[in-house]
């Protein structure tokens, strides 16, 4: 589990503290940045550092995730040498920190040149100031273009999922039917397969999103046979509705992270809560046809 902390920017220091204290109550010790995050760069890093001032001690217990490379002001991405190292630089003074444990790739940048990340990654990765690198929405070939170059494991790569949203899931079991939605290929091909054959763990954002930002699933009208499975597996387990949702992407054997958006404690909790359950392969493949994916 990962607390993403994109929506801190209008909490006070109290209620970020708070937070922090609940995920780590509830055994989650991932933090996830970025440095667009917040309207303004490098703001949620900000807040996030200026409200916890953590010591020595207490940064060694946790891990901090950050991402570089989108460029809002330019309405570009920029991967290039000068780009990364400057921004991880001020994401660590924002962050109160001299280092990061992970650092994402943004999305992908289409003008990139493997051989600028990889100084940025080799020059951050001497000096102590990153300790581990990865991606986010990137395609099985995309990483395989940074890794001419890239020496360093790709450990993540951080793409949107849910059970509504689940293409890089659903689009394999309806592979080559013909006139079928479901079996168009938006992943590159087989990003899930790719990432367990190399070891990258898929971080999964925006878990409870029915698609892209465009509201939960979680007592949608428009969900209503899901929502109904939903809550008789949430009343079986004895956990929440977002317990469930979160469970069906941890119960996947590659082993995801699931990426969390909210700023409500409870929420957190409810979340961390159904992580811990395993559902069984009849359960997973319920709520599969329940959001409406097509099992040929």
């Amino acid at each position: 589990m990962i607390a993403g902390m994109m929506r801190i920017p209008d909490k006070s220091d109290a209620e970020i503290r708070e937070l922090y204290n609940t995920a780590r109550g509830a055994g989650i010790d991932f933090f996830d940045h970025a440095d667009i995050y917040g309207g303004q760069m490098h703001l949620c890093e900000e807040r996030f550092g200026a409200a916890l001032r953590l010591s020595a001690a207490e940064r060694a217990e946790v891990m901090i995730q950050t991402k570089c490379g989108i460029v809002p002001a330019q309405g570009m991405f920029d991967f290039s040498y000068a780009h990364i190292v400057r921004q991880v630089e001020d994401s660590l003074r924002a962050l109160q920190t001299d280092y990061v444990d992970v650092l994402l790739l943004h999305r992908p940048d289409a003008l990139v040149e493997p051989e600028e990340v990889a100084r940025a990654f080799d020059e951050l990765e001497a000096a102590g100031k990153v300790r581990a690198f990865g991606v986010s929405n990137h395609t099985p070939r995309q990483i395989d273009l940074l890794k001419t170059a890239v020496r360093q494991p790709i450990v993540a790569n951080q793409l949107q999922l849910s059970i509504t949203h689940a293409p890089i899931i659903a689009q394999p079991l309806a592979a080559n039917m013909e006139g079928l939605a479901q079996s168009a290929v938006l992943d590159g091909g087989g990003i899930v397969e790719y990432c367990r054959i190399n070891g990258i763990t898929i971080q999964a954002w925006s878990p409870f999103q029915a698609g892209f930002f465009s509201g939960v699933f979680l007592d949608n009208p428009e969900y209503p046979e899901l929502n109904e499975v939903i809550a008789r597996l949430a009343a079986s387990y004895g956990v929440t509705p977002t317990g469930i949702a979160t469970a069906w992407i941890t119960r996947h054997p590659a082993k995801m992270q699931v990426v969390l958006g909210t700023t409500t404690p409870q929420r957190i909790e409810d979340a961390a809560a159904g992580a811990d359950i395993e559902l069984t392969r009849a359960e997973w493949y319920e709520l599969f046809r329940a959001a409406g994916h097509l099992l040929p």
